[in-house]
């Protein structure tokens, strides 16, 4: 439980942010600094919640990061370019926010010197191609040069190693968890269950890249906020990182997409596409550190996610 704090999230209007504040801003004093590139803040009616200041900016503006973060007794830092087909579009802009835009939030944190926690978002793609059952001490794998996919895992685990330098060398109290595959209502911009949901209740062909072989583990979005509170709380996670997801939510991309055509009651066909040669075969996580240090466990299953989200899209229709 989290009470009585001024707590500034980076990326807040976004998905996972957005969550965020339904989360905290009830007991706390809510500071979001968002570009509002992904404006998941406005969807989910969240513009006049009581305690929360959204500033409209950039996490590469320093003069604007340092100000909003002068004060800030907790700091989640979720602001990044993110999703596959933008990072491949967008390589440079992606290596620039999330390594640059990381460092401008971490030196402003340790500047003011006011942060009890500081929580970065990394990402279960630092596994590489072949992830399962994967454990924070694994080697990261981020692919091979020139594949402009892999800017996003490199800017990634540079940030990762950026705030456990500040907390080895400036005793900044950061924390690093790494997200994988969230999902769940008000998700925009990418997002493989976001796409086959509306496209399942639009009855539209869900479209699979490759034989759909290739396996998730899903976290619910509710979870993901379970994991963030936790890392706040919790003395012993400063200065550590931690998996966070789902286990036993893996599934395959096509197995999944027949699982929300049947939630949805959808007339919808599953299409293949020629696969992506830089696509992950497999990724799941270990969550044993975070079971042990962070008393994190998965509350909703795949199934209950679905029908979560695809209730949600469904209401959005009508």
């Amino acid at each position: 439980m989290i009470e009585g704090k001024k707590v500034l999230i980076t990326g807040g209007a976004g998905f996972i942010g957005s969550h965020l504040i339904e989360e905290l801003a009830p007991s706390n004093d809510v500071t979001v600094l968002d570009s509002l590139d992904r404006d998941a803040f406005t969807a989910r009616g969240l513009a006049d919640t009581h305690r929360v200041d959204l500033v409209v900016g950039d996490v590469l503006d320093e003069a604007l990061v340092n100000k909003v973060t002068a004060g800030q007794e907790i700091i989640i830092h979720c602001a990044a370019i993110a999703g596959i087909h933008t990072v491949v579009e967008r390589p440079v802009q992606t290596l620039r926010v999330n390594i640059m835009g990381s460092w401008n939030v971490l030196e402003a944190a340790a500047r003011a010197g006011d942060a009890e926690r500081v929580v970065c978002f990394s990402t279960s793609e630092i596994f590489g191609r072949h992830a399962s059952d994967v454990t924070e001490t694994m080697d990261a794998s981020v692919g091979p040069t020139g594949q402009p996919r892999y800017t996003y895992a490199v800017g990634k685990l540079a940030e990762e190693h950026l705030a456990i330098a500040y907390y080895q060398e400036q005793n900044l109290p950061t924390v690093v968890l790494r997200p994988f595959n969230v999902y769940g209502p008000g998700q925009v911009g990418e997002g493989a269950i976001r796409n086959f949901v509306t496209q399942a209740l639009a009855s539209e062909d869900l479209v699979i890249s490759g034989t759909g072989s290739h396996t998730r583990a899903w976290t619910y979005v509710k979870d993901m906020v379970a994991g963030v509170v936790a890392a706040v709380s919790v003395p012993a996670a400063v200065g550590d990182h931690f998996n966070i997801g789902n286990p036993q939510a893996t599934i395959s991309v096509a197995d999944l997409a027949s699982m929300i055509v049947d939630e949805a009651g959808s007339s919808s066909a599953i299409a293949h596409t020629v696969g992506d040669e830089a696509d992950v075969v497999s990724r799941s996580p270990r969550i044993d550190k975070a079971q042990e240090v962070l008393g994190f466990e998965p509350q909703v299953g795949l199934a209950e996610g679905i029908r979560l989200t695809v209730d949600y899209y469904r209401a959005q229709l009508s």
